[in-house]
């Protein structure tokens, strides 16, 4: 008989939505995203104090790019605060450096794998969902061990009272460039899923179906095979704590590598090494 596999905590860290935020901050020099993130993480981290972190990178949403080629098109994007050399850096460093799952499916969202690792990979598992994005609000109508943290607000996500990807059908997600249905607000889309005869009324018009099916689609969570999760791109991390203190000191992160601070940066990834070592 098998010994019962033990309960894990678990960390679901969306990777690019806590980059971006390391692009706001005080820090100055050379590579002050870098220091924000790392402080951030570390600060995230010890939080928590998880058994394994995950940090999921976006891939190309080839499926939604198909359904529909404008999808996140409106998204600008750039390089003003040197962005992509240090967001190459950072997840360089988290790769190699960090004992941390670092993970991306080239034809899936962040959103997507993530979604896969909650709901299968760790079913049994208790989970936390780091991000900011109300795309994860779904994730809460599931019947198991999931929390949504937002380190913005730095608060829990109650879960809504409604089905939020059928709310969010009716009334499109500007942000991801997808469009709602014309005349159809937060409050009457609330009060349409709330009521499933005037919702059945509602999609019997052929371009409200049409338009709802169609960001249904779009929204909900794709779920991956058995064989697609195999295809994920995972990292193998050597860590290596003098190396990385070296390269932050290069870099002048002298408040992370003074003595008094360096002992309790590591000492956070501590339980994080040992899980490395053993899996």
């Amino acid at each position: 008989m098998e010994p019962m596999r033990q309960k894990q905590r678990v960390l679901l860290v969306d990777g690019y939505n806590m980059l971006h935020r390391a692009r706001s901050g005080w820090a100055k020099g050379d590579n002050p995203i870098v220091f924000n993130f790392f402080r951030s993480f570390r600060a995230t981290v010890d939080k928590f104090s998880p058994d394994l972190v995950y940090f999921i990178l976006e891939g190309r949403p080839v499926q939604r790019l198909e359904q529909m080629t404008e999808y996140k098109a409106n998204r600008e994007h750039h390089d003003r605060d040197d962005f992509i050399r240090q967001r190459r850096l950072i997840i360089s460093l988290l790769k190699e450096r960090f004992p941390v799952r670092v993970v991306r499916h080239p034809h899936f969202e962040c959103d997507d794998v993530l979604a896969g690792l909650a709901l299968v990979t760790h079913a049994e598992d208790d989970v936390i969902v780091i991000s900011s994005d109300t795309d994860f609000y779904q994730l809460l109508s599931a019947e198991r061990s999931l929390e949504l943290y937002n380190p913005v607000k730095k608060e829990f996500i109650d879960p809504p009272p409604y089905d939020y990807v059928a709310w969010k059908a009716l009334r499109g997600d500007a942000t991801d460039n997808i469009r709602g249905i014309r005349g159809i607000g937060n409050k009457r889309a609330e009060a349409l899923v709330t009521n499933p005869e005037a919702m059945a009324q509602f999609l019997e018009h052929e371009p409200h179906r049409a338009a709802y099916e169609r960001n249904l689609g779009l929204i909900r969570f794709h779920t991956l095979s058995d064989e697609q999760f195999s295809e994920l791109e995972r990292n193998k991390p050597r860590v290596d704590w003098e190396e990385l203190r070296r390269l932050f000191d290069e870099m002048k992160f002298f408040s992370i590598t003074n003595p008094r601070s360096w002992s309790k940066f590591t000492l956070t990834f501590d339980r994080l090494e040992k899980q490395a070592e053993t899996n």
